[in-house]
């Protein structure tokens, strides 16, 4: 065991390039033990890379990648004490799900009787008890998944790589497994480390998580610090929805949500900030109507309100019509310049 406070897995300097284009450049990175950490970002920014050699799969070019203290830059993937879930499952088709679990204690030389009893406990985290006679054609896309999950977590490795594991799952799918991963994470205890290009799935489970763009990480930190706080404009943009303003030389965000729509004499409380402009679309998503509000004085705003009252008719209607959007001063988040901005 490591002494306390050594992080999990720890990257110090890390980069990795394919001929003139930099996947990973120069990255330090330290995550704790009994984390879910997500690293989010779009294709291309480097983060599956840096999975890939965690787990061993990619040799970096430079810097060092430790696990519970012991640096692995240069071991195999076998002798480093992680495992992966891939997307598409990588399930054998010929075997049983219980003989598709036990795979790795197998190969490993773990006796029949131990293997039964550690993939039954396995499959039941994954609440999939009773299932281990099917073979994987006969498990709906969700049910595969969770195979491929108890198959990494029945080696009882110190951390779990998991590269976009629900991108091949339909949306409501998607959004129970977030759940079922989250709740398998805290009961079984390993380092989850977990790669998405969705905002809403590294929102919504993880307990920190790394923003990449470019091949660099532009913020660490909580779901919540990440969002509310977005120390970039790229941040703002790619976590969630959010409105970029300039006004007397400070250039700050506000989420859709913090802004209310005021029209027919409502009026805005004192100490808010107000513009007035056109609701130039309107668009009713059920629970919310997103509104795109051109202001008089330029730029463009997008407005997200619940329907706690109001119907598709009612809201449509505000299409055309002059408008008023505010918010409170405190929900203006300054965001820094890019360093192309900067020298402009």
């Amino acid at each position: 065991m490591p002494p306390d406070g050594v992080p999990d897995v720890r990257v110090a300097g890390l980069k990795k390039s394919y001929g003139d284009v930099v996947a990973v450049d120069a990255i330090d990175l330290d995550i704790a033990a009994g984390e879910f950490f997500t690293m989010l970002g779009p294709s291309g920014s480097g983060k599956t890379t840096t999975l890939r050699m965690i787990a061993g799969f990619e040799v970096p070019d430079e810097g060092t990648i430790e696990l519970a203290g012991e640096d692995v830059s240069r071991l195999p993937p076998y002798e480093r004490p992680v495992n992966t879930v891939f997307q598409d499952y990588a399930l054998f088709p010929h075997m049983t799900v219980q003989d598709n679990v036990e795979y790795g204690l197998r190969v490993t030389g773990v006796k029949k009787a131990e293997r039964r009893t550690r993939a039954g406990e396995a499959l039941e985290t994954v609440r999939l008890s009773g299932y281990g006679g099917r073979k994987p054609s006969q498990l709906s896309g969700g049910q595969r998944q969770r195979v491929a999950l108890a198959r990494a977590i029945v080696n009882r490795p110190r951390v779990l790589l998991l590269d976009e594991p629900l991108g091949a799952l339909d949306l409501k799918l998607r959004q129970e497994m977030q759940i079922e991963l989250k709740s398998i994470q805290r009961d079984v205890g390993i380092t989850f480390v977990y790669v998405t290009h969705d905002q809403e799935e590294a929102l919504t489970m993880s307990d920190r998580m790394a923003v990449f763009n470019d091949g660099r990480i532009e913020q660490v930190g909580p779901p919540a610090e990440v969002y509310e706080h977005p120390q970039s404009e790229f941040i703002a943009g790619f976590v969630g929805v959010s409105n970029v303003l300039e006004r007397d030389g400070r250039r700050y965000t506000v989420r859709p949500e913090k802004i209310d729509l005021f029209e027919d004499g409502r009026e805005p409380p004192a100490g808010w900030h107000v513009e007035p402009g056109v609701a130039s679309d309107v668009q009713y998503v059920g629970p919310v109507t997103r509104y795109h509000v051109t202001l008089d004085r330029g730029g463009r705003l997008q407005v997200l309100e619940q329907n706690l009252e109001d119907d598709s008719s009612e809201v449509l209607e505000t299409k055309g019509r002059h408008v008023r959007v505010g918010w409170r001063p405190e929900h203006e988040v300054e965001i820094q310049r890019t360093e192309e901005e900067t020298h402009e």
